[in-house]
């Protein structure tokens, strides 16, 4: 990967409105939908659904440094989704759901860490940040009818999605 190019992998609840949220990002090159954090090797969908594999749904971004940074990717992250609900984002539950910071390096660990201290102590939320930050191990690439879902379910136009930006 060129040096301008990083990867952000993130967990937010359904991965289908995280990633039609991070498509429209400036400085986003492309995103794939998948599954990290669990011990099954090659999980499908029906698999993580279970709740027994341990994975999260997820979205790798790969993104221009040189537009965004990864701690502007964060801010992002931050606002389309409750960081306080554990295993759970709107009417979604289970552990596949939830709020989950897997970092590539030091660099992004730190990054991460700093910028969930910083939404902690800033009074937006009634209850304690419960997102886990931790080191990436595996990623596998959802099935290809979770690809780009909404651009597939809606032609490239505007459709419900289960995310939305908060303000802050």
């Amino acid at each position: 990967m060129d040096k301008n190019k990083e990867i952000a992998t993130l967990g937010a609840g359904c991965f289908w409105g995280v990633e039609a949220l991070f498509q429209k990002l400036e400085g986003v090159v492309s995103t794939r939908v998948g599954y990290c954090g669990g011990e099954l090797e090659n999980p499908t969908y029906q698999d993580i659904c279970t709740g027994q594999t341990g994975h999260a749904e997820v979205i790798e971004i790969i993104f221009d440094n040189t537009i965004i940074s990864f701690s502007e990717i964060l801010n992002y992250f931050w606002r389309l989704h409750d960081p306080t609900t554990l295993n759970a984002q709107g009417a979604d539950f289970g552990t596949q759901y939830r709020s989950v910071i897997f970092f590539h390096n030091d660099e992004q660990k730190n990054t991460a860490l700093v910028s969930m201290i910083a939404r902690e102590e800033s009074g937006l939320y009634k209850n304690p940040i419960v997102t886990e930050i931790t080191s990436i191990q595996k990623f596998y690439e959802a099935e290809d009818y979770h690809q780009a879902y909404y651009q597939k379910k809606y032609q490239g136009g505007e459709g419900q999605i289960c995310h939305f930006l908060r303000n802050k």
